[in-house]
């Protein structure tokens, strides 16, 4: 099994294990979404030696931590899971260390890096023109479109900034809302 090069970042020592099972990476260890100076200091530094790939859980908690490492350590990729992908057999959270691990590798072939301080390819008309920012369906279009582009799911704000911030273009964007409505 070929090595990833980047490091990893993950919130514990389940999804180090589940990541471990799944690819050959090093992993670095959050330790909940109250993330510490050093930790920071500790991704801005393998950032610029070996790269970051972060890869949170699809709920409130990992993407606070995703939001706190993208402002503060530019140029990460990013790696995403839907939740009906990161659901425990039993009563729990939802979480990386509960997917499996074919799931895991295809987050890991998905990778988005983030393009600060770009113009917007996709506007806030454009999501309201396709029905993606409010309506009855908007929600489910939201949630199939994030499992469709791999970029996990968002509310309306949150989906135009990681559309943009992703630079997916309107053709992606297109394509993707097709295939939504071929299933």
């Amino acid at each position: 099994m070929k090595k990833i090069q980047e490091v990893i970042v993950v919130e514990g020592k389940d999804d180090t294990k589940r990541i471990k099972l799944a690819v050959n990476a090093d992993t670095l260890e959050t330790r909940g979404s109250a993330i510490s100076d050093e930790t920071i200091e500790q991704i801005a530094k393998l950032q610029e030696t070996r790269g970051v790939i972060v890869f949170t859980d699809p709920d409130f908690s990992g993407e606070k931590i995703r939001n706190i490492i993208t402002r503060e350590v530019p140029g990460v990729k990013h790696a995403f899971l839907n939740k009906k992908d990161a659901v425990p057999s039993a009563k729990g959270s939802l979480g990386v260390e509960h997917a499996s691990i074919e799931v895991i590798k295809e987050a890991l072939t998905n990778l988005y890096t983030e393009v600060p301080d770009s113009e917007p390819l996709i506007t806030r008309e454009d999501l309201w023109d396709l029905g993606l920012m409010a309506g009855p369906t908007a929600k489910k279009k939201r949630a199939l479109l994030g499992e469709t582009l791999k970029i996990g799911y968002t509310n309306g704000k949150q989906l135009y900034n990681r559309l943009n911030l992703f630079q997916i273009t309107p053709e992606q964007l297109k394509h993707a809302l097709d295939k939504i409505k071929e299933d």
